[in-house]
Parts: C-alpha cells; sequence; structure tokens
C-alpha cells in the first residue's frame, strides 16, 4: 500500500504539471461564460465511511444540484456550454489530482458516491468503503455511458438504485479481493485506451453536437 502512495503522489503531481496550462484554459472558459466559482465542491463518502470534499470544475450552472443529483443524458438543461464539453470528454474530473495528493483518494480505487447512496448499501456492499475511492475502477470502464443508460430508463434514479449500483458495487468488491500494484497498473492503461476509445467514437459520431 505504501508503494501505491507513492504513485498515487508522484504520478498526480507529475500529471499537474503537464496539464496546468490546459486547466488554466478550462479555468478561463468556465469562469467567463457564468457566475460562480470555478470548481464546484461536493461531500462523497470515502474511506472507513469518512465524508471528504471532492473536487471537480464546475460544469453547472450555480445552485442546480439542488434540483436533482443524478444527471440524465447530455442535454441537461443545467449544464453549462463549457460544462458540457468538460464533461463529455471527462475533464471536470482532473481537479480530483488535488484529492489525490491530499489523501482523500487514490488513482485506482471505486469511485466516491454521494451519502445519499451510501446510506442504502448493504452490509456486504459497504465494504468498499475498508480502501481510498480512486479516480477510475472497473466499474468507470464498465458504465463509461451511464448517462445515456439512465436517460434510456422511465425513473433513471430508481435505474440507478435498482440496477446500476449494485453491478458497480460488485466489481469493486472483486477489485478490492484482488488488488495490487500490478493490478492498478493494468486498469489505468486499459483506463486510458478505453477514454481514447470512447472519445474517437463520440467525435466520428459526432453523436452530440449543440
Amino acid at each position: 500500500m505504501k508503494m501505491k502512495r507513492i504513485f498515487d503522489i508522484v504520478s498526480s503531481i507529475l500529471t499537474l504539471l503537464l496539464l496546468w496550462p490546459f486547466m488554466l484554459m478550462i479555468s478561463i472558459a468556465i469562469a467567463t461564460e457564468s457566475k460562480g466559482g470555478i470548481i464546484y465542491r461536493q461531500l462523497r463518502v470515502g474511506r472507513y465511511d469518512c465524508d471528504f470534499v471532492l473536487f471537480k470544475f464546475r460544469t453547472m450552472f450555480v445552485n442546480s444540484d439542488k434540483e436533482e443529483l443524478l444527471t440524465v443524458g447530455n442535454r441537461d438543461a443545467r449544464i453549462t456550454r463549457t460544462g458540457y464539453y468538460l464533461r463529455k470528454y471527462k475533464l471536470d474530473e482532473l481537479p480530483q489530482l488535488f484529492n489525490i495528493i491530499r489523501g482523500d483518494m487514490s488513482v485506482v480505487g471505486p469511485r466516491p458516491e454521494v451519502r445519499k447512496y451510501v446510506s442504502l448499501y448493504s452490509d456486504e456492499e459497504k465494504g468498499v468503503l475498508v480502501i481510498r475511492p480512486g479516480l477510475t475502477d472497473y466499474a468507470s470502464l464498465a458504465y463509461i455511458n451511464e448517462n445515456e443508460i439512465l436517460a434510456a430508463a422511465a425513473d433513471p434514479e430508481q435505474a440507478y438504485i435498482q440496477k446500476v449500483m449494485p453491478e458497480k458495487l460488485r466489481l469493486n468488491l472483486q477489485y478490492i479481493k484482488n488488488q495490487s500494484f500490478m493490478e492498478d497498473m493494468k486498469l489505468i492503461f486499459k483506463t486510458l485506451g478505453s477514454i481514447i476509445k470512447f472519445l474517437h467514437y463520440r467525435c466520428k459520431t459526432n453523436m452530440y453536437p449543440l
């Protein structure tokens, strides 16, 4: 685990040094388009069932999250024009590199959930809380198009609670049983490959033009 923590810190710092000009451009775009802070902060449940503040680039108009926690599809009226692209290309997650450096998260681990849904976990499912949550996991790969899946459901929240969430937790528990540094490296490369394929598909098909 010590090696994992060292990798988390070093890789996050190097990534921030590499991407800071790009992240600065994103920050300017967010600030220019709509009122509100650049960084969106939300309480998530982390290791040992403790809450922590998760960072994201703001993609919605201020206070829009008070209406509903879940976002479905890619044309949610609460999402800004810049936010649409940040979500589309998964760039809104970049500030979580600071969460990793702080020790709230790891590069690889179960994605952190909000308290509302964690309260629905079974005793077995609460086993995902024994390790730090992560930036990527097998559930993220399996549900890379989660918004589209929920958008097709008659009741998106019930579809998430009854179908999507239990399957994601099953994958997370499976990861915890088999976790190792090499397994993490494998998952990181799979994530990068999956993102490239996903972005290529979206750009090629122009699925969601403005």
